[in-house]
């Protein structure tokens, strides 16, 4: 794999198990995310790849740690200098977001701010710094979504509208970039047991949500472990993605995903059927 990827959240979750395949398959990878002990654990990491690679003359995998906070101000020119010093981009892999659950009363304009600040905009700074490169290449573009921005649950209202967001710029973006030759896939995970959690923001129902927003929480957190897939198969399928001719724009992965979004999409034909010839003509008036 001769290729550079750019990774954002590269640090822990999905990023971070699609990073170490990247490497593994020797690419040269952008590794993006807040943490620098755990950019440097990537770069170590390729390191003793290389070491022990080099003995088999096998390829091995690059790391250009890049520390940043991607709602920063000079953040778009961080990323598009990180790809100029790689001679160009072959895959992005835009997956850096996090988490907020709450009523959507109860959700402050701050924490709403900044969840769109993270989710959305930040994703839009990632793609006005490596369209240029991209479209150079003819590359790959994968968004990550969640199988909830197909449709909200209780509590998921504004990561939900976050990550609906992500979808409706990619599916935009997708027809937009047809003439270029870049391809751009939205990866829709269902529930995977990843650090997701750690960064995951909660705020409490008040009485009047408890049956509807607590109930909710209090049965998601009641989940058995066997209820999260192996973030193992989301990473895979990203790898696989990368490599299609003639990729989905759209990828549910896992079956609780796919079982949920068929749903949603059922109660909406299903909506949208009974609601079409709304309003209707009072009886004995003309049509």
């Amino acid at each position: 794999m001769s290729s550079t990827w750019l990774i954002t959240g590269a640090t822990s979750g999905f990023g971070r198990l699609v990073a170490e395949r990247a490497l593994a398959g020797g690419a040269h990878v952008i590794a993006v995310g807040r943490r620098r002990d755990r950019l440097a654990e990537l770069a170590e990491l390729a390191e003793l790849a290389e070491l022990a690679e080099l003995a088999e003359s096998a390829p091995h995998g690059q790391v250009t740690p890049v520390a940043l906070d991607l709602t920063a101000p000079d953040a778009q020119d961080v990323l598009a200098e990180a790809v100029r010093s790689a001679g160009g981009l072959d895959v992005l892999v835009n997956n850096a977001g996090y988490g907020l659950f709450g009523a959507v009363e109860q959700v402050d304009a701050d924490a709403a701010r900044a969840i769109f600040d993270t989710n959305v905009l930040a994703n839009l700074t990632v793609l006005r710094a490596t369209l240029p490169a991209l479209r150079a290449a003819r590359g790959r573009i994968l968004q990550t979504s969640s199988l909830i921005g197909q449709f909200a649950w209780p509590s998921s209202g504004l990561y939900s509208a976050s990550k609906g967001a992500v979808e409706l710029i990619s599916e935009a973006l997708a027809h937009e970039l047809a003439p270029t030759g870049v391809k751009v896939t939205i990866i829709e995970p269902g529930t995977y047991a990843t650090e997701f959690s750690t960064s995951l923001q909660v705020v409490a129902p008040n009485d009047v949500y408890l049956p509807t927003v607590g109930q909710f929480l209090t049965d998601f957190a009641a989940l058995p472990p066997q209820a999260f897939g192996d973030p193992d198969t989301v990473a895979d399928t990203i790898m696989a993605v990368a490599e299609l001719d003639e990729p989905p724009l759209r990828l549910a992965v896992g079956a609780d995903a796919v079982e949920h979004i068929r749903a949603s999409l059922r109660s909406r034909l299903a909506e949208l059927d009974r609601w079409e010839h709304f309003p209707r003509v009072p009886a004995g008036e003309p049509a």
